[in-house]
């Protein structure tokens, strides 16, 4: 059975405020109180579960831990992925530097950079590589994951660089369409954007407001 990617997408929503209501003592969550904090309704919140099997009973809510257990595994967040940075100026410093990664098992094992006043220096006690020993490295310990964080003129050759890696999952920060083979996974961070899609509706309040 196929799963739309949205499901997927909601999934770590779901983990996540299954967390904090671990953290919290709760020990059972209804669909109606999940659906309220993530401004989903219960009803989809049932239907996406129901991909994955029979959680929880009617009545009775969900099992916070049971759940987040089942979440974790299905979303394969049960074990320690390896990751490796390729480009480690102002926003690849604050990529090593985020403290959000560990504790949902994501490691920065490698940390890459093409300039040579950056190659050497050490970051969050990772050495900068240069560039060049990207291949040599991740073939004598590979990664699961890779995070490019470097120009845009370059980010196409970083990334076909890490799939003939083996690198399988890509997080790109570059402001480009990248491409990939099928059977890679890539997902584009683009902060700009997001704001570009709200100042649309930002302009159409001012537009409504105007014409008032």
């Amino acid at each position: 059975m196929e799963i739309p990617p949205v499901v997927i997408e909601r999934l770590p929503l779901y983990a996540r405020v299954l967390e904090a209501l671990a953290q919290e003592g709760r020990e059972v969550v209804s669909s109606q109180e999940l659906g309220q904090r993530l401004g989903v309704t219960p009803a989809q919140i049932r239907k996406d579960l129901s991909y994955f099997g029979r959680f929880g009973k009617q009545g009775r809510g969900y099992n916070v831990q049971t759940l987040l257990s089942a979440l974790r595994q299905i979303l394969g967040l049960d074990r320690q992925w390896r990751m490796a940075l390729v480009g480690v100026g102002r926003l690849g410093r604050a990529i090593v530097q985020y403290e959000g990664f560990a504790p949902q098992g994501f490691r920065i094992v490698h940390a890459f950079d093409a300039d040579p006043r950056i190659v050497g220096q050490e970051v969050n006690g990772l050495t900068v590589r240069d560039v060049s020993e990207l291949e040599e490295v991740l073939a004598r310990e590979p990664v699961e994951i890779g995070i490019v964080a470097v120009p845009a003129v370059v980010a196409q050759e970083v990334i076909d660089r890490l799939v003939r890696a083996g690198v399988r999952a890509i997080l790109n920060y570059a402001p480009i369409a990248a491409r990939v083979p099928r059977g890679v996974q890539i997902r584009r961070v683009d902060p700009v954007l997001a704001l570009q899609s709200m100042t649309y509706y930002l302009r159409q309040v001012s537009n409504a407001q105007a014409a008032k």
